[in-house]
């Protein structure tokens, strides 16, 4: 038997947190640092992927950041190379990268009829395709090494569809069923040592949904109300948060968990409203 230190120890261990500088992301990053991983911050924009990195680093950690679209199969594959280079071999994949955009959510201004078509495709694409093809890249090294960790960001609008947010949530929903497929075509065509899951944040304030939730004065919108009221919590939810969930599924005390996906949303849902 274990004990609890090497249950749940990644040292030595190389991790990438796609998304990894934006506020759930970078969270995520910081706590794989504090559990011993190296650290691979990969975002859009390389001066926030730096910031996280410096804090990394500031903590007694290992890091490194690259910018990369997370859409692009060349940008990824470069990628790839770099961290080879630099950490050789990628143990567990974060895939954070995602967020919505206003002009593909349904509001008083823009009904569902007139929901821009670009953008419908553009939010779709950066939540499904950039954890699909992040999976192939970075998942074509864990086959050959025979073990490793995916662990992919849903979201409760997948577990419960949410008003409003109409490619997002179809978005989301469509990560839960490919975190099943993968779990399985990853054990049976490769190796059961790699193991895929997924965790399904419920409302945390972040950039991307900020414009829903509170108003200009950062007070509750009526949306952020209703959410707060059905959430036995009665908080929206910390990134730090999401932290205890992650390093239990990547590390050795989940290695006969694949296919899952973990709901952390103060209770949302299960709670039926009355």
């Amino acid at each position: 038997m274990q004990n609890l230190s090497s249950l749940f120890a990644l040292n030595g261990q190389t991790a990438i947190v796609t998304g990894g500088s934006g506020v759930l992301g970078s969270a995520l990053a910081q706590g794989l640092a504090g559990a011993g991983a190296r650290v691979v911050v990969i975002g859009r924009r390389l001066e926030a992927c730096e910031n996280v990195m410096r804090t990394i680093q500031a903590n007694g950690g290992e890091a490194l950041a690259l910018a990369c679209d997370v859409t692009s199969k060349s940008d990824l594959e470069r990628a790839l190379e770099q961290i080879q280079q630099h950490f050789g071999g990628i143990d567990i994949l974060i895939n954070g990268a995602g967020g919505n955009q206003s002009a593909a959510t349904v509001s008083p201004e823009r009904s569902f009829f007139e929901l821009d078509e670009q953008a419908v495709n553009t939010v779709f694409g950066l939540n499904f395709q950039g954890t699909l093809l992040p999976c192939q890249v970075f998942g074509r090294l864990m086959a050959s090494q025979g073990h490793g960790s995916i662990i992919n960001i849903s979201s409760m609008a997948s577990l419960r569809p949410l008003t409003r947010i109409v490619s997002y949530g179809a978005a989301k929903a469509a990560i839960n069923n490919f975190t099943q497929w993968l779990a399985v075509h990853m054990a049976q065509e490769y190796d059961a040592r790699i193991r895929v899951n997924a965790i399904a944040p419920g409302f945390f304030l972040t950039e991307q949904n900020r414009f829903l939730l509170t108003d200009e004065q950062g007070a509750p919108t009526a949306r952020g109300q209703a959410i707060l009221s059905h959430t036995p919590a009665g908080r929206y939810g910390q990134p730090e948060d999401l932290v205890g969930t992650l390093l239990w599924l990547v590390s050795p005390a989940a290695a006969f968990i694949t296919g899952i996906v973990v709901p952390i949303d103060g209770g949302f849902a299960a709670f039926s409203g009355v």
